[in-house]
């Protein structure tokens, strides 16, 4: 029998971006990923924008994934610890995957060590410098307030107007983002400062839609764990290093 002693971590799925005609073939690809990792997972870190649009009303969800979550609740079942971020996306999770698959939710940060390594994990929207509009947006979005409003909707119509927002996203357009250099890459720029106040020895984040591995000052690193819908990336922990890898392997 396999020994779990490996950490994984992957991001922004975009399970649902449209066309909703290609989830079902992503899908595929990130449960052959899960299955292969089942063997030898002690924790998954899936660091937000799974799902392109998220909304838990008090007795619904948004339809489809199916068998996504089944493979989640697989990986949960045999014992693999399961942790989610809320992405800009996704930020309306409530308590219906932590219910049905004993998940945490983690709503900004976290910080965690393993193996004498300390790592920070963010989804990454709203962080560095610039980006204002959103900054206040997300606020709004993720006030009570504003929750309550959407769950007023009926779930067609709420459901359908995410979709159609869904429609104008950056994933919908198809394009490929390019590295901007580590002075113009707000994440970047993020973890360097975090570093003259605090040491981690990983920064780990998704939103980026771009995988890149930078090592920072004082010999730490930055990790963006990409997409699955261009490129198929994500990281993997095995107690001695961090690796950034392409599935298949």
């Amino acid at each position: 029998m396999a020994i779990r002693d490996k950490v994984y971590f992957a991001s922004d799925f975009h399970l649902g971006a449209h066309p909703r005609s290609a989830t079902r073939e992503r899908e595929a690809r990130i449960v052959a990923w899960l299955d292969h990792i089942k063997a030898d997972a002690a924790e998954l870190y899936l660091m937000g924008d799974v799902f392109d649009f998220w909304f838990e009303y008090a007795t619904v969800v948004p339809r489809g994934y199916i068998r996504f979550l089944g493979k989640l609740a697989e990986l949960a079942d045999v014992g693999v610890k399961i942790t989610l971020f809320k992405g800009n996306h996704d930020m309306w999770m409530f308590g219906y995957l932590k219910n049905e698959l004993g998940a945490s939710i983690v709503d900004d940060e976290l910080v965690i060590e393993r193996n004498g390594k300390t790592f920070y994990l963010h989804h990454g929207d709203g962080l560095g410098p610039g980006d204002r509009t959103y900054k206040i947006l997300k606020n709004i979005f993720r006030s009570r307030f504003c929750q309550w409003l959407f769950a007023r909707l009926h779930p067609n119509l709420g459901i359908g107007i995410a979709q159609r927002w869904s429609a104008h996203s950056r994933i919908a357009s198809g394009g490929q983002e390019t590295f901007q250099g580590e002075a113009n890459e707000w994440l970047v720029v993020y973890a360097k400062e975090l570093l003259e106040h605090h040491y981690y020895d990983y920064f780990i984040f998704g939103h980026r839609h771009l995988p890149i591995d930078l090592v920072l000052p004082k010999g730490s690193r930055y990790i963006n764990l990409g997409e699955w819908i261009n490129y198929d990336t994500y990281a993997v922990f095995d107690g001695r290093e961090l690796e950034l890898k392409t599935w298949p392997a």
